[in-house]
């Protein structure tokens, strides 16, 4: 039986902090069809102010299998509020509990009527019982607060991050190129 831990943020925290939350917009192309490192920047005030936990991709299932030694593959299955290359889960991320980006699996379209959704991913070289935190990311709003926590020996529960917890791994490689419907 899994465990859930959920946070209440008042409404006023959770619409001041949002503003300082980053979007992720399409990277920028090279000539040779490479993406440029570019900054990000925040969300504006009126955007920011309509978001609420719903506007974010959330992770409802993490099944890890053992893959060579010392490394797994995760399916993770996504819930997402998909409307099209202008609203779409563009990633899924596993990573340490202090922000260190461990796996990114790009999702390289919408998924819109395909909902929950599962994507398999890896190889993730950890330790079996190494704590990792499995979250997605909403292009254009960012990530939400909701993720999964846990360990390939224990399994994995729901949590609630810290608000803008590692948020600056947004702009780590690999990015998505660009939404193919």
């Amino acid at each position: 039986m899994s465990k859930t831990h959920i946070a209440v943020i008042p409404i006023g925290v959770f619409l001041t902090v949002g503003v300082a939350i980053v979007s992720c917009a399409n990277q920028p192309k090279t000539a040779s069809g490479g993406a440029i490192e570019t900054t990000e920047t925040p969300r504006p005030a009126s955007i920011a102010s309509t978001l609420t936990e719903d506007s974010f991709a959330t992770i409802t299932a993490v099944i890890v299998t053992p893959g060579d030694t010392g490394t797994y593959t995760f399916a993770v299955t996504v819930s997402s509020p998909d409307t099209g290359c202008e609203q779409y889960a563009d990633w899924w991320e596993v990573l340490t509990p202090e922000g260190e980006l461990l796996y990114r699996r790009i999702l390289a379209h919408s998924h819109v009527d395909e909902q929950p959704f599962e994507r398999t991913g890896g190889p993730v070289s950890i330790r079996p019982d190494q704590t990792v935190i499995i979250r997605a990311h909403m292009h254009p709003h960012g990530y939400g607060v909701q993720a999964m926590q846990g360990t390939v020996t224990d399994g994995f529960e729901e949590t609630t991050l810290a608000d803008g917890f590692a948020a600056e791994v947004a702009l780590a490689a690999p990015q998505p190129n660009d939404c193919t419907f």
